[in-house]
C-alpha cells in the first residue's frame, strides 16, 4: 500500500503542476491579450489626438492667411481709392449733352 500511497501522490503532484501550468499560461496569455488591447487604445488615442492636432493647426494656417490676404486688400484699396475717388467725381461731375 505505501508504492500505491506515492505513486497516487506523485500522480496528484504530477496533477497540480499541469494545473499550475496551464493556470500560468492563461495568465501570460492574459497579460499578452491586454498588451495588444493596451497598445492599440493608446495608438487610436494617438491617431486621434494627431489628427486634432493637424485640424487646429490648419484652422490657424488659414486664419493667418486670410489675415494676411485682408491685409493686402486693404492696402490695394488704400493705394488706388484716390484714382476711384476722382473717377467717380469727373464722370458725376461731367454733363453731357
Amino acid at each position: 500500500m505505501d508504492a500505491n500511497r506515492r505513486q497516487s501522490g506523485i500522480q496528484q503532484l504530477l496533477a497540480a503542476e499541469q494545473e499550475a501550468q496551464q493556470i500560468v499560461n492563461a495568465a501570460r496569455a492574459a497579460k499578452s491579450a491586454r498588451l495588444r488591447q493596451a497598445k492599440e487604445e493608446a495608438e487610436r488615442e494617438i491617431a486621434e489626438y494627431r489628427a486634432q492636432m493637424e485640424a487646429e493647426f490648419q484652422r490657424k494656417v488659414a486664419e493667418e492667411e486670410t489675415a494676411t490676404k485682408i491685409e493686402q486688400l486693404n492696402q490695394q484699396a488704400a493705394s488706388i481709392s484716390p484714382e476711384v475717388i476722382q473717377m467717380l467725381l469727373r464722370h458725376v461731375t461731367t454733363v453731357k449733352n
